[in-house]
């Protein structure tokens, strides 16, 4: 008797760990990929730039990001960075992970800097928030699908 208690304990506890793993695991991993981000997106980044004192003052951009499905950006805009006016086209790379956020760095031309950002889809596909990452900036990106997936203009 006293063997087939101890069993049924050791059992109890092994499916109650896996009930309490399978939630943590699932919300770990939601099936992103690089793919998961995919067409062009419409975004507008808006914030300061703290340092280094030349340029620092307020910033905004709007403009488009191309995400290519395999971990290429590409896409132009306009920045607003102190009130002066520059165009930019951008390229870069990106990486989705599993639970759907990510990193990206775009070159920005003709400003020849590196910008990088961490970032997390939802409304299911159709949305990115985005937070730079570089020293010196307080900007946050928010951007929707330009199209609806499956669109001809993708």
């Amino acid at each position: 008797m006293k063997r087939s208690t101890i069993a049924k304990a050791l059992t109890m506890a092994a499916v109650g760990l896996a009930l309490a793993t399978a939630p943590a695991a699932k919300a770990a991993d939601k099936g992103c990929s690089n793919a998961s981000l995919t067409g062009t997106f419409s975004y507008t980044s808006t914030g300061s730039i703290v340092t280094p004192p030349v340029v620092a003052g307020p910033y905004a951009e709007v403009g488009t990001q191309t995400f290519d499905g395999k971990g290429g950006i590409s896409g132009a805009g306009n920045i607003s960075q102190n009130g002066n006016i520059i165009p930019v086209t951008i390229t870069g790379t990106y990486t989705v992970n599993p639970d759907c956020t990510g990193a990206f760095a775009v070159q920005i031309a003709p400003l020849g800097f590196t910008a990088h950002y961490a970032f997390v889809i939802d409304d299911s596909g159709s949305e990115f928030q985005a937070l730079c990452l570089d020293n010196g900036a307080v900007i946050n990106r928010v951007a929707r699908r330009q199209f609806p997936a499956g669109d001809w203009r993708q």
